[in-house]
């Protein structure tokens, strides 16, 4: 796998009611590199992110893959380059892990007839990267939330994408495979977008942060230029103050009303 440039240019989108959701915005992002979008409850993250994997179309303005705009791809030519894992997963497949991940091979597939030996592998592979491969065989529907999470981390990877959007990979993970996540996004060759509440979780692993407020971008760059304190009480509305831990020397958030 490898990452595609993306660039948003004045990416607008409004209600079918004319109410404005999110504000137009822009940046560029580097293929391989990764952003993060944070912001408060409402501020339009996941409307963007729904932009980004072609769920919603831009009002106004495009999104552009390696300079081709998204809207000017197929359905099937999107799919094979942008996937996407969102946070509410259903739990009614009757598949079996096995078979959804296989699903990521389905913008491959030429045909009808299922993909043969390299998707095989490849279905192998993300089972084994995302630790899934003891339940392979398991219902889907029979799975906590973090392991369905986990899952549909894994048909993602299945699905070779040049783009990956997460919409808050770590909800509903146990510490352990909260880290797990962190660490696999940060191995990953490719492009990826995500949101995240926990800031200083961003600022580790992202290179950079586009922070938004009732629809419109506060500020965007490197980590530590745009997690200040004055743009964390902008965008959420409490105290934050920058500390620096003694055993790494690393930035730490702390927050207060």
């Amino acid at each position: 796998m490898s990452g595609s440039e993306l660039a948003v240019r004045n990416a607008s989108w409004k209600t079918g009611q004319g109410k404005s959701i999110l504000q137009p915005v822009s940046f560029d992002l580097a293929a391989g590199r990764i952003l993060g979008i944070a912001g408060a409850n409402g501020a339009g993250k996941s409307t963007l992110l729904r932009l980004l994997y072609r769920y919603l179309k831009p009002g106004t303005g495009s999104i552009l893959l390696d300079g081709e705009d998204i809207w000017r791809m197929s359905a099937r030519a999107a799919a094979r380059k942008i996937a996407a894992v969102l946070q509410e997963q259903p739990t009614d497949f009757s598949l079996s892990v096995r078979e959804i991940v296989a699903l990521g091979r389905r913008p491959h597939a030429a045909g009808p007839a299922s993909g043969g030996r390299r998707d095989a592998e490849i279905v192998e592979d993300a089972l084994e990267r995302m630790a899934l491969l003891g339940f392979a065989k398991r219902s889907f529907g029979t799975l906590s939330g973090g392991e369905r999470q986990r899952v549909m981390v894994a048909r993602a990877l299945a699905q070779e994408p040049r783009l990956l959007i997460l919409d808050e990979p770590t909800n509903h993970l146990d510490i352990r495979h909260q880290l797990e996540i962190v660490a696999l996004v940060g191995s990953l060759d490719i492009t990826i977008v995500t949101s995240l509440h926990d800031l200083n979780l961003a600022a580790d692993v992202c290179d950079q942060v586009l922070l938004l407020h009732e629809g419109r971008t506060i500020a965007h760059g490197a980590p530590d230029q745009v997690l200040t304190p004055g743009n964390i009480e902008m965008a959420y509305s409490v105290q934050a103050r920058l500390e620096r831990l003694a055993v790494s020397d690393r930035p730490h958030l702390t927050f207060h009303l």
